[in-house]
C-alpha cells in the first residue's frame, strides 16, 4: 500500500525540544515524532502517553516523522505505512 497523503507534508520546524504534553505534565518518553503538518512534537506509541497518536486523532494531521538521531522515516496514520527518507 502507498501513502496518499504525502501532498500534505510541509517543511515545518519542531515546536519543542521534547514531547510538548509530557513536558507540561512532567512525564517522560521513549521516542519522539514530529507532525509533518504543523511541527507538533509528541511521544511515540511505545511511550506511556502516546501523544503523537493523540495529536493525530485530535487534528487528523496524517503523517509524523521520527526525530530520533539517525532515523529518516515517517508514519502515515491514515494509510498505516512507513515512509522512507522524510
Amino acid at each position: 500500500m502507498e501513502c496518499t497523503h504525502v501532498d500534505q507534508v510541509k517543511d515545518v520546524n519542531p515546536t519543542s525540544a521534547g514531547c510538548e504534553e509530557c513536558l507540561a505534565i512532567g512525564s517522560g518518553w521513549i521516542h519522539l515524532r514530529k507532525c509533518l503538518s504543523c511541527g507538533h512534537v509528541g511521544c511515540c506509541d511505545s511511550s506511556r502517553n502516546r501523544h503523537a497518536t493523540k495529536h493525530y486523532r485530535a487534528t487528523s494531521h496524517p503523517i509524523a516523522a521520527s526525530v530520533e538521531p539517525g532515523e529518516d522515516w515517517a508514519w502515515c496514520y491514515v494509510d498505516e505505512v512507513v515512509l522512507e527518507a522524510m
